[in-house]
């Protein structure tokens, strides 16, 4: 269901009922999707398994590994004009 914002928020426990048994709620803001309104146990279902931002990192391939060949070439010179 979409929910415009003005009545989302006069209507906040009907909302989070609604988000609880029927499932996940659209809120918009001027005609606009803004958030989205859901249960406990589907937020904890969405975010099972996935690492945070450290574990993500962390987890990346060792790029001193990596052999990248970088022309020797000296990068270009840039002339401005009079200002």
């Amino acid at each position: 269901m979409r929910w415009q914002l003005q009545e989302a928020k006069q209507r906040f426990s009907e909302l989070v009922r609604r988000a609880v048994v029927e499932g996940p709620q659209v809120v918009t803001k001027h005609g606009e999707e803004t958030a989205v309104v859901m249960s406990i146990e589907e937020y904890r279902r969405l975010a099972r398994g996935r690492p945070d931002f450290r574990e993500f990192l962390l987890s990346a391939p060792d790029l001193d590994l990596l052999e990248i060949d970088r022309p020797g070439d000296r990068a270009r010179t840039v002339e401005f004009g009079e200002r």
